[in-house]
């Protein structure tokens, strides 16, 4: 490894951080780039380069900050060689790999080879001539203060199936559902498989189930002439409105990034962990009889 990019959350602390990727790459003659609007404030010594360049010129890419800062780091590596890391600065940080403490040995670890790299699939949602990427979901939504719903039909490999009333209709990546797909009553996937889902979100019509659908499947959402204006959420950002009449054209892209797993624990066990996950019933064993 040659070259180490970081990328950096815009209001967190991550001096220690960066720090311990300089320390670590001054030690192996490694270079270390970031984005010259993000390490500026820093004044460290990592070379700063345009975000566009990150990516092509990067051995790796560290993401520093928590999940919104991780799916921007995919978005950057996207089509790209270099994999990436996710070091997690918040809370949660489901999708980070390590913590800051244990980020030297992870970078030693990579150094070594001793890792594996998990493909991360994506969906682009082409609408009104403009097309955005995401690695969680693409969500149709009602916006607060406007009456309606979104009303939305879908049609599968261009034919008609089913029609949503609801706050929103959510289509997620593997990726993402644990995200607004999961608080929206989807199912959480594992992100080894390649689907979409389409989960409604407090739906009000006949039909309220989820739907999986293949990544080799085509997916139009048309907003029906009863819905509401609605906004274009890509990963959690409004990046569009569409009206009645709207068609957004969605299309899985598997393997257009890839995360780096050191096998300290399984996604089960992270989904498990951070969703604080329990049973239905948490019962007291009983007596035995």
């Amino acid at each position: 490894m040659q070259v180490v990019g970081v990328v950096i959350h815009p209001q967190r602390d991550s001096a220690e951080a960066v720090s311990a990727i300089l320390d670590w790459a001054a030690e192996r003659d490694v270079r270390v780039l970031g984005i010259g609007t993000e390490i500026e404030r820093l004044r460290c010594a990592a070379e700063a380069v345009a975000a566009a360049e990150l990516a092509a010129r990067s051995d790796l890419l560290v993401s520093l900050g928590g999940d919104g800062t991780m799916l921007r780091t995919m978005r950057l590596a996207d089509g790209g060689r270099a994999p990436v890391l996710g070091v997690n600065l918040g809370k949660l940080g489901f999708l980070a790999e390590v913590d800051v403490e244990e980020l030297p040995a992870a970078l030693s670890a990579i150094d070594s080879h001793r890792y594996t790299l998990e493909p991360r699939l994506a969906v682009d949602a082409a609408v009104a001539g403009r097309t955005f990427t995401a690695f969680n979901d693409v969500a149709v939504v009602r916006m607060p203060g406007h009456g309606g719903s979104a009303a939305v039909a879908l049609r599968v490999d261009g034919r008609p199936f089913v029609r949503y009333a609801a706050d929103a209709v959510v289509v997620s990546t593997p990726t993402g559902s644990t995200a607004y797909s999961f608080s929206a009553g989807g199912p959480i996937v594992s992100p080894s498989v390649e689907a979409l889902l389409i989960t409604p979100a407090a739906p009000h019509s006949p039909f309220n189930r989820g739907l999986v659908l293949s990544v080799a499947d085509t997916l139009t959402l048309e907003v029906l002439a009863e819905s509401a204006r609605l906004a274009v959420e890509v990963d959690g950002r409004v990046l569009a409105h569409v009206e009645a009449g709207a068609e957004l054209a969605l299309r899985a892209r598997p393997m257009a990034a890839r995360v780096v797993r050191l096998g300290g624990s399984s996604f089960y066990e992270r989904a498990r962990r951070k969703l604080r996950l329990t049973g239905s019933a948490e019962l007291e064993p009983g007596p035995s009889a």
